[in-house]
Formats: structure tokens, C-alpha cells, sequence
């Protein structure tokens, strides 16, 4: 199983130094979010732009944001943007999606469309370009929501056939779960009446429930299934413990995440500096 950290804020520098700490403490991966304004009070930075600087400061880890809300991005400034963090990193993003949080007021305060069922085709239609941009032929798209005539886009980038798309899918949802299996890893989002909302833990059952749908539909690509939580920097058994149990459940990610540490680059480092739960 592998590793990730996400920072959850501090200054711009800051989290660039917290990134090459993580890449130096054995952490497979960096992740920061993608969020446009969730509180007057909250530093937010543009995810490309850090994720670019992570780029430059690390060797080895995996990059992404968790997650992109595709539905108020225009795709073909994603495809650009993840193609040029995909080229500094050496082919190391990840670009993890989702309908979005509507409590971000990237959405609906600034009268983007904040409907899920219009979030869910744009996301759709978004993923469909961005593959279809990143094999660097002519490529025209005809969709409901966006459409254009072919153009290609060069360079490409650096992982074949495309770089990894990790999607948000609501277990148990046909639709959502469907989504999932056409890419290359599934962020579960459980529902109410399974125990979901913010800081929900996916127990080891519910990985292993998962793990038997994602090998029965994936096709011939392997998806990675990616869990978050919080483990202690200080009891190295218990999080090796709980981490352990998700990875012989078949996880194949660990994501840390703790929020509320948001902004708090002493915490964040004292929990890069621990090391992976596993390692």
C-alpha cells in the first residue's frame, strides 16, 4: 500500500518545503485541494500553481489535489495545466475528480451551476475531453455542454495512455460507480444511511465489498481504491494497525488528512516528519 499526505494550507512556500519534507520522509505522495473560497478566514492557493512548485522541489512522490471539481473548469485549461505539471513532475500527477463541494463558493456565489445533475454531465463530458486532448491528435468534442471543433494539443503528457484519473464515487450509486470503473482509481464517498459525511471512516468490510466490485468492472486496467483518514504521529502501532487492516482489505492508497490541522504547518510537518503509518 501506498502513502500520501495532503496538506491542507499554510503559506505558498511553506507547503512547498512541506512537500519536499514528505518526499524526504518516504511519503509516495503529495496531495494539496482544489477549492476556490470555503471561508473568510481560510488561505486558499490555485492548486496548478502549487502543485507545479511541488513539482520542482520533489524527486519521487506522486502529485495531485483532492479534488478537482471538473464541473466549474473549463476542461481544455485543465488538459493544458495538468500536461505541464505532468511534464516538470516527470509523469508523477495524479488528477483525482469530483462534482464538488457546493458549500465552495466557486460555485453558486459567483453563478456557476451548482445543480448536482448539471455538475455530473459536465464532469462527464469534461473527462471525455481531457483524454481525448492528451493523445495529442486533432480532437473535436459535440457534447451538451461544451463543443468544439478538433485541435491538438501538444505536448502530451509524459504518462501513457493518459495521466491517472482517481474519481469520487458515491457507493452503492449505479451511475456514480460506473464513472469510477472507466478510470484508474475510486475515492469513495459513502452515503448518509451507510454512515457517510464529513469525516467518515470506510471500514475494512466496506474496502473489501469494494475492492470485489472494482475487479469485476474494471475491464483490463487495474484501479487504484484510495482512502483518507487521520492516524497519530506519535503511536506508530495503531496506525500501522489501522492502515494495515484497509490495505489486506485492498486499498491500495492511504491518503492523511487531517483538517483540522488546516493551516497549521507545525502539525503538518510533525506528521510528515513521522513518516508513512506503514513504512
Amino acid at each position: 500500500m501506498k502513502a500520501g499526505v495532503l496538506i491542507t494550507g499554510g503559506p505558498a512556500r511553506e507547503q512547498v518545503a512541506l512537500a519536499r519534507a514528505a518526499d524526504d520522509a518516504g511519503w509516495d505522495g503529495v496531495f494539496t485541494f482544489d477549492g476556490i473560497h470555503v471561508g473568510d478566514d481560510i488561505e486558499i492557493h490555485d492548486p496548478f500553481a502549487l502543485l507545479a512548485a511541488f513539482a520542482v522541489a520533489t524527486s519521487h512522490v506522486r502529485l495531485g489535489a483532492i479534488v478537482h471539481p471538473l464541473a466549474r473548469r473549463k476542461p481544455w485549461e485543465v488538459a493544458r495545466q495538468a500536461t505541464t505539471v505532468d511534464q516538470l513532475s516527470g509523469g508523477r500527477l495524479v488528477l483525482p475528480v469530483g462534482l464538488g463541494a457546493v458549500d465552495d463558493a466557486g460555485f453558486a456565489r459567483v453563478g456557476d451551476v451548482a445543480d448536482r445533475r448539471t455538475r455530473a454531465e459536465r464532469l462527464d463530458e469534461s473527462l471525455e475531453i481531457l483524454t481525448g486532448l492528451w493523445r495529442g491528435e486533432p480532437f473535436g468534442y459535440q457534447g451538451r455542454h461544451y463543443r468544439f471543433e478538433p485541435m491538438a494539443f501538444r505536448p502530451t503528457p509524459v504518462q501513457r495512455p493518459r495521466i491517472p484519473i482517481w474519481v469520487v464515487g458515491l457507493w452503492g450509486s449505479e451511475r456514480s460507480m460506473r464513472r469510477v470503473s472507466r478510470y484508474d482509481g475510486y475515492l469513495p464517498n459513502l452515503p448518509l444511511d451507510q454512515g457517510g459525511g464529513p469525516g467518515a471512516e470506510v471500514a475494512p468490510e466496506t474496502v473489501r465489498a469494494m475492492r470485489d466490485w472494482l475487479d469485476r468492472h474494471r475491464g483490463d486496467h487495474p484501479i487504484d481504491l484510495v482512502i483518507d483518514g487521520t492516524t497519530s504521529a506519535t503511536d506508530k502501532t495503531a496506525a500501522t494497525d489501522r492502515v494495515g487492516a484497509l490495505a489486506e482489505a485492498g486499498a491500495t492508497w492511504w491518503i492523511e488528512t487531517d483538517w483540522t490541522a488546516l493551516g497549521d504547518v507545525a502539525a503538518l510537518r510533525a506528521r510528515i516528519d513521522a513518516g508513512p503509518p506503514l513504512a
